[in-house]
C-alpha cells in the first residue's frame, strides 16, 4: 500500500492551487486535484503523473455541500487517511457596493466562503476521527484589512480568516493543525477572470500590472514552509509587515492609500 501522505486541493487546476499541487508532489505527497474545470484538471493530472503516479483529478463543485462530503469521504475511505486539506477554490469580484447585486453577493459568498465552510466542516470531522491532519484555507491579504471597491470579495476573505484562526485553537486538542493562506499580488488568472461590476477591467488590469507580482510557485513554497511551522496565518512577510505598519503606526498613510484605490477605480467607472 502507498504510504505517502495524502492531500486534497480544491481549485487545484489553476493558479495557486496548481502550484500547491506541484509543490506537494515535490514533497512526496499524493495529491487529489479537485476542481470544477474538467479540462484543466485533467491537464494538471497528466503533468504531475509524467514520471510516476503522483496525483488524480476529481471534479468538484465546492458550493454543493453533499458533493464535497461525498468526495472527501471517498478519498478518506480509499487511502485511510487525509493529511492535508487545502480549501483553495475561489473567485474575485470588483465593484462598488451600490453596484453589487444580491446575486453577485451570493455567487462570491457561495464559492469563497461557503465552499471553505463545506470543506472545513467535513475535513475537520475526518481528521478528528484519525487524530491528525492540517487544514489550509485560502483567504487573501484582503482578509487582513479594508478592501474598497471589492467589499463583497473582502467580506468573504475576512470571514475565512476569522473561521480559520478561530479553529486553529479549537483543533489543537484533537491533533489537528489549521492555517489560513493570505496571498497578495500573485501572478494567476484570478484577476483576469474576475467579474468587474460597472468598472472597465482593462484599467484595473493595468494597475495590477504595475504591482510586483509573486509567482504562484514561490507562494506555494512559502505556504508549505508555513504549514510545517504551523503558522495560523501564512502571508508573504514583506507584505504582512507593511500591512501591520500601515494599519497600526501610520493610519493617515493607510487611509490615503485606501482613498487612492477608490479614486483609481472610479476613474475606470463605466457610465
Amino acid at each position: 500500500m502507498d504510504k505517502r501522505k495524502v492531500a486534497i486541493v480544491t481549485g487545484g487546476a489553476s493558479g495557486i492551487g496548481h502550484a500547491l499541487c506541484k509543490e506537494l508532489v515535490a514533497q512526496h505527497v499524493f495529491v487529489i486535484i479537485m476542481d470544477i474545470n474538467n479540462e484543466l484538471g485533467r491537464q494538471v493530472e497528466e503533468e504531475l503523473n509524467r514520471e510516476s503516479i503522483n496525483a488524480r483529478f476529481q471534479y468538484l463543485n465546492v458550493t454543493d455541500s453533499e458533493s464535497v462530503e461525498n468526495a472527501f469521504k471517498e478519498v478518506f475511505w480509499e487511502f485511510g487517511r487525509l493529511d492535508y486539506l487545502f480549501n483553495n477554490a475561489g473567485i474575485a469580484m470588483y465593484g462598488e457596493l451600490f453596484d453589487t447585486t444580491l446575486d453577485d453577493w451570493r455567487k462570491v459568498m457561495d464559492i469563497n466562503l461557503w465552499g471553505v465552510i463545506h470543506g472545513t466542516n467535513i475535513g475537520y470531522r475526518l481528521m478528528k476521527q484519525q487524530g491528525f491532519g492540517h487544514i489550509v484555507n485560502t483567504a487573501s491579504a484582503a482578509g487582513l484589512g479594508p478592501s474598497p471597491v471589492s467589499a463583497a470579495y473582502g467580506t468573504t476573505k475576512h470571514a475565512v480568516v476569522g473561521l480559520t484562526t478561530s479553529l486553529h485553537y479549537e483543533a489543537e486538542e484533537f491533533g489537528i493543525k489549521v492555517s489560513t493562506l493570505c496571498p497578495t499580488f500573485v501572478d494567476t488568472p484570478i484577476f483576469e477572470k474576475a467579474k468587474a461590476i460597472q468598472i472597465n477591467k482593462d484599467v484595473i488590469m493595468k494597475q495590477f500590472q504595475k504591482q510586483k507580482m509573486m509567482t504562484p510557485e514561490k507562494l506555494a513554497k512559502i505556504t508549505l514552509d508555513g504549514i510545517h511551522k504551523n503558522k495560523p496565518i501564512i502571508c508573504p512577510m514583506p507584505m504582512r509587515r507593511t500591512m501591520d505598519v500601515f494599519f497600526t503606526l501610520f493610519p493617515v498613510a493607510h487611509r490615503g492609500l485606501m482613498r487612492l484605490v477608490c479614486r483609481v477605480s472610479r476613474q475606470a467607472k463605466l457610465s
